[in-house]
């Protein structure tokens, strides 16, 4: 698919929590410290980092489900956080959201049929017949037959259950999907299906991703780019190739070099990283990394390293770099 001007754009985007402290100074926890990027129509942009990273707060963010402490969010053009009313709501029918427990994101009260047909009827889309075929050809689409509708989501699969969480998003006929760690609760053999119903869903309905999941071997198969995330912070970005052949940020690197690999001749030195991911609280000057990376100088316990093109088209937040 052809790959245009960007249709999303995150600039400078930070999402901070004060905690407020009585007796001692307050404490600011940088969930998103400053993240800027771009998607371009009809891609998917791979998101990636350990837990604790900022991945699905970013994702929230981009989607508008929780506002921005500072940073503009634009979607064609149009800044995300400053439209209201009918402009607002015709703007985030167009931004949907996949969660990663779809359990817990659909109403255990009502039959598949009533969770498809439910935004359609919130946006008085066609008449009851219309929505009853709308239902009816999405099924089809995600793979499930019509005898789905009169279930409930306690009767289904979990790989069944997130097809439905998927079918839901896409009722409004949305461009952009943002997909929160969507197979990471499933059985290989039944995510490596619901992978490929997402890229045919994709090339059906025009569709860009943002892919968050802390899987690489996931994020390879689905991204065309990846951007690396660590405590709020992207630390590089590059088309998947240049990601997973030459990674450049010593972070980056120790995650590349976990992936097991089907070349017994073309294994990598795994990188073992001491201590785990640090808190968002504890941050000090310099690199937030620095506590945990073995090149660490001097300077990256003082200056804060930008995010600069290091190649054409690939970027990386490190001063050895």
């Amino acid at each position: 698919m052809p790959l245009t001007e960007p249709i999303v754009q995150l600039q400078h985007l930070q999402k901070h929590y004060v905690r407020k402290g009585m007796w001692r100074r307050d404490e600011v926890l940088r969930a998103v410290d400053g993240v800027s990027l771009f998607i371009k129509k009809g891609e998917t942009l791979g998101l990636v980092g350990e837990s604790g990273s900022g991945k699905s707060t970013t994702g929230q963010l981009a989607a508008g489900l929780i506002p921005t402490s500072t940073g503009t969010i634009l979607f064609k053009g149009k800044d995300v956080t400053k439209v209201s009313g009918t402009e607002a709501k015709a703007m985030h029918k167009q931004i949907q959201y996949v969660f990663q427990d779809p359990y817990a994101s659909l109403n255990p009260r009502h039959r598949i049929a009533e969770l498809l047909e439910e935004p359609l009827r919130i946006h008085r889309i066609g008449n009851k017949a219309d929505r009853k075929r709308m239902v009816m050809e999405m099924l089809e689409r995600i793979g499930l037959n019509e005898s789905y509708e009169r279930m409930y989501t306690h009767e289904l699969s979990g790989g069944q259950r997130q097809r439905i969480g998927i079918a839901r998003s896409l009722m409004l006929n949305p461009e952009f999907l943002i997909l929160d760690e969507p197979v990471s609760a499933l059985d290989v053999s039944v995510q490596s299906q619901l992978l490929n119903v997402l890229k045919e869903l994709q090339r059906h309905y025009s569709l860009t991703y943002l892919f968050i999941s802390h899987d690489l071997n996931v994020v390879h198969y689905m991204s065309d780019r990846v951007a690396v995330m660590y405590l709020g912070k992207i630390v590089e970005i590059a088309e998947v190739s240049e990601v997973y052949e030459k990674p450049l940020h010593p972070y980056t690197q120790a995650l590349v070099s976990a992936i097991p690999s089907e070349n017994r001749h073309s294994r990598r030195e795994k990188i073992i990283l001491k201590g785990d991911i640090g808190s968002p609280l504890a941050l000090s000057g310099g690199c937030a990394f620095q506590s945990r990376c073995m090149y660490v100088e001097d300077r990256c316990k003082r200056e804060v390293p930008e995010l600069k093109e290091a190649r054409r088209g690939h970027s990386v937040s490190c001063h050895l770099v």
